[in-house]
């Protein structure tokens, strides 16, 4: 079940003659039985180099020091390496450091491709074809071994896999709530502003944007984060400074997830 799935009223038969009263089909509590909340969301970003792993790692390391058995998941990375007989990516690797359920490469990146391109040219270039039903079947598995998935896109949030495929696509078919990372840079606030009506457009739910400071030169960024914030209709919900050696456990400091769906609250 997705988080964005509605609680559908089923009609209950009364044992005697009455109206039909309608009455919201009970759903299972994980809290109720003690167990952490599921939280699972599609991270996607204003372009690439902008911040999304750090955003994604970031999560799952808050999740994980909470007791949260989480996992990360990019389903597709394009520019891997061949270490010790497996095929590595950077982004990849800093997403399964931060995770606490570990699962094997091909199902957490499904799609693994050699040349740092974009992905349909590094999948031609490696003869494949990227699809969305290993990913999804992929998703699927790492939901049944978890409480929480932390999915990250590539790129921007429309990059093409194939000639009939692309991530905005995959961002529909797993329909998770989306958390943007907009990268503070020159050229933002159209990026950021593109990206949240193309999430819109597709019936996604924007659960929030997090801001990272890429560029520490850049100026008036006090001034961009207010005009982002005035139109975008989502939760800011970090604003990460620029850091010299980022790392997941620095920028989980300053972004704050608490409320939002299936987020688990904080425990005594």
């Amino acid at each position: 079940m997705s988080l964005n799935d509605p609680i559908v009223p089923v009609v209950t038969e009364p044992v005697i003659d009455a109206e039909p009263v309608l009455v919201a089909e009970p759903q299972p509590s994980l809290a109720a039985e003690g167990l952490p909340s599921r939280f699972c969301c599609f991270v996607t970003g204003t372009d690439t180099e902008i911040g999304k792993t750090l955003v994604s790692a970031a999560i799952l390391h808050t999740l994980v020091a909470g007791g949260v058995r989480a996992c990360g998941m990019k389903p597709v990375a394009a520019g891997a390496t061949l270490r010790d007989g497996e095929l590595h990516n950077d982004d990849a690797d800093m997403l399964v450091a931060e995770s606490s359920v570990h699962l094997p490469v091909n199902i957490t990146t499904p799609y693994m491709l050699r040349e740092a391109c974009a992905p349909h040219i590094a999948a031609r270039l490696d003869g494949v074809t990227i699809e969305p039903v290993p990913i999804i079947a992929a998703y699927a598995e790492i939901a049944a071994a978890s409480d929480a998935v932390v999915v990250e896109g590539v790129g921007g949030f429309r990059v093409p896999f194939s000639d009939l495929f692309d991530s905005a696509q995959l961002a529909e078919q797993l329909n998770l709530p989306v958390i943007l990372v907009v990268g503070l840079r020159l050229g933002c606030i159209s990026h950021a502003l593109l990206t949240v009506e193309a999430i819109i457009a597709r019936g996604l739910v924007l659960a929030g944007w997090v801001v990272n400071e890429i560029d520490p030169d850049m100026r008036f960024g006090d001034e961009n984060v207010e005009a982002l914030a005035e139109r975008i209709p989502a939760r800011l919900l970090g604003r990460i400074p620029y850091l010299d050696q980022p790392t997941a456990a620095e920028a989980a400091k300053f972004i704050d997830l608490a409320g939002l769906p299936g987020w688990p609250s904080a425990r005594d």
